[in-house]
């Protein structure tokens, strides 16, 4: 039985790139903190925004674009405002 193929979404692979080049920026900024309990709070703060961005990327190139992709974009966006609007960066 032929593969089905995948549904593809350009506007999603731009996003999926946007939140990886975000996962950079804020990882280099938080790698940038000097005092070490400081820099442990904000890399463990940040930790789930950088799963779900893995998350998205991966799902993303097995089932393409998809309500799980979606859903999976929405909770990076809401997990990013959340840490954003906790955190200074």
């Amino acid at each position: 039985m032929p593969k089905r193929r995948r549904k593809l979404s350009k506007e999603l692979e731009k996003q999926i790139l946007a939140s990886k080049k975000k996962i950079e920026f804020v990882t280099a900024i938080i790698n940038d903190i000097e005092e070490e309990d400081i820099q442990g709070e904000y890399r463990l703060a940040f930790e789930p925004i950088r799963l779900a961005s893995i998350k998205l990327s991966e799902e993303y190139d097995i089932v393409g674009y998809t309500e799980e992709t979606q859903a999976i974009y929405s909770s990076y966006l809401r997990l990013l405002e959340d840490f954003l609007n906790n955190y200074e960066i």
